[in-house]
């Protein structure tokens, strides 16, 4: 396969409710660039089983993708952290290259797009820093609608 028919493979990452939009709008432009998107919707984020295949999945793929907004996601119970931010350590670790799109104000959110315990608000401010501080970040209201972004 020459570099012009190369397809990448992306692990695409986000809290899974609030962002389903975002997710199939982020999948289609990957699609779209001749990627190939995958993520851990297609994973049970319930067992270690399911965190050692979302490792391995990971390991597969050639970047990894963030969106977060104001949910932190759903959290494990050994670490303590989100699934979302475990993967995006693991990513980190692994050397992924990563890319983060985020939502531009909070404020601008419905309550219930966002966190109402003030732990998983802070939480989710931390992760934010930390990504913010270690990968290339695309943010705005509507972070998803340019396929310029993402090439």
């Amino acid at each position: 396969m020459s570099v012009d028919q190369c397809r990448f493979q992306v692990f695409v990452s986000s809290t899974y409710q609030d962002l389903r939009e975002a997710r199939q709008q982020v999948t289609m432009t990957l699609l779209e660039c001749d990627a190939f998107p995958t993520g851990m919707e297609i994973f049970p984020a319930a067992d270690d089983d399911a965190w050692t295949l979302i490792q391995r999945v990971i390991d597969a793929s050639d970047y990894y993708l963030l969106i977060s907004a104001g949910k932190y996601g759903s959290v494990n119970e050994r670490s303590g952290l989100s699934y979302t931010e475990m993967e995006y350590d693991y990513a980190i670790s692994a050397g992924k290259p990563v890319m983060a799109f985020l939502h531009g104000d909070l404020g601008e959110l419905k309550s219930g797009q966002c966190e109402s315990v003030e732990a998983r608000q802070e939480k989710l401010v931390n992760f934010r820093e930390k990504f913010g501080r270690l990968s290339t970040l695309s943010s705005g209201r509507r972070p998803m609608n340019s396929r310029d972004r993402l090439r």
